[in-house]
């Protein structure tokens, strides 16, 4: 059974942001660190990096107040597909970002105007957090990285979908896409 695109809706980093890769680039431009992707194994990298925890903290600052500066960019197809997911309905992102203003400031650049003037944003400040925010905005479906937050929406008769990434594999049983091509076949079929 296809998805209808105003059922679904989205986390960010991870989904809509490639936040790894730009996180990466930060530690090796800044720190002159090098981090290999598949060396990120938890959703808190601290857990699995050995890397100075205020260097983390300072990288994902950046990150969350400034995105664009930061070259903080689309995940590869995602605004293809967001443009025509835009064409059957509103946009949903639902973040735990703890502020709104950046990350849709951002939004708005990368996806144009006309195409964010049909998005919704949450902003909840927790990982935790998106659950009562799903089902007001009368979503069915929920695309997130973090592996947690897809157990806990399938706990509460929500439809997640894990974003692949090396972070949530071998974490959950649940329904996976490993890119933006995955998630628009999942509305209209490859």
């Amino acid at each position: 059974m296809k998805i209808h695109p105003k059922y679904i809706g989205f986390d960010i980093d991870g989904v809509v942001a490639d936040t790894m890769e730009a996180f990466i680039r930060l530690a090796f431009e800044e720190y002159e660190t090098v981090v290999a992707p598949e060396e990120i194994t938890e959703f808190q990298v601290e857990d699995c990096l050995d890397l100075d925890p205020l260097i983390v903290d300072e990288i994902f600052c950046r990150l969350l107040v400034e995105p664009g500066k930061s070259g903080l960019r689309l995940m590869a197809g995602a605004k293809d597909v967001l443009t025509e997911f835009a064409e059957y309905g509103p946009l949903t992102f639902i973040t735990a970002r703890p502020q709104r203003e950046p990350i849709a400031d951002w939004l708005a650049e990368q996806l144009g105007g006309a195409v964010y003037d049909r998005a919704r944003l949450v902003a909840t400040g927790e990982h935790d957090g998106k659950v009562d925010h799903i089902r007001d905005l009368g979503l069915k479906y929920f695309v997130d990285d973090r592996a947690q937050t897809c157990i806990q929406l399938s706990a509460e008769g929500i439809n997640p979908i894990v974003y692949h990434q090396f972070w949530n594999q071998g974490k959950h049983e649940l329904p996976a896409v490993e890119n933006w091509a995955a998630i628009r076949g999942l509305c209209f079929g490859p």
